[in-house]
């Protein structure tokens, strides 16, 4: 907190959305180049009330979750393919849980936020074409069931 009027406090910088950390099961899985599905949305149930003409009751009803989709520079390894293979064949633990952790400037994670039992259901790889020169592309693509989200706490 400042002392007086001559110091002044400087609002934070924003977070860059390039700045980010992919954990499966607690393991950082690096290299992801992008992540989109971040998002809950709330579906709600309107309800007329007899006499009422001004406005109708607005109540919640179900949440729906985004479907959280990774995506990578294709590398020599084939996790994320074989994650999906088991669940289409039913063997081992299909379901994961994956942290997206935020980082500052420093490298240091500020925000994380915690995806219980996600679940792989698309696995593809860009097209293949003799013509380009493009850095060929995997993604997956999870279903998961809710998240919650943390905030490392500043020391002070």
């Amino acid at each position: 907190m400042p002392d007086g009027p001559s110091q002044k406090r400087t609002p934070p910088d924003p977070y860059t959305s390039h700045r980010f950390k992919i954990a499966i099961d607690s393991v950082i899985s690096g290299g992801f180049s992008e992540c989109t599905g971040l998002s809950a949305e709330t579906e709600v149930e309107e309800i007329r009330e007899g006499g009422v003409n001004e406005y109708t009751h607005k109540l919640p009803k179900s949440t729906k979750y985004g479907v959280i989709t990774l995506k990578r520079g294709f590398i020599d390894s084939d996790d994320l393919l074989n994650w999906h293979r088991n669940v289409i064949a039913g063997t081992q633990k299909q379901r994961k849980n994956i942290s997206i952790l935020l980082l500052d400037s420093l490298g240091d994670a500020q925000h994380q936020w915690d995806f219980t039992e996600a679940l792989p259901v698309k696995w593809s790889c860009s097209d293949l074409k003799s013509d380009g020169n493009t850095i060929l592309v995997e993604t997956l693509e999870l279903v998961h069931h809710g998240f919650s989200k943390a905030t490392k706490k500043k020391p002070g």
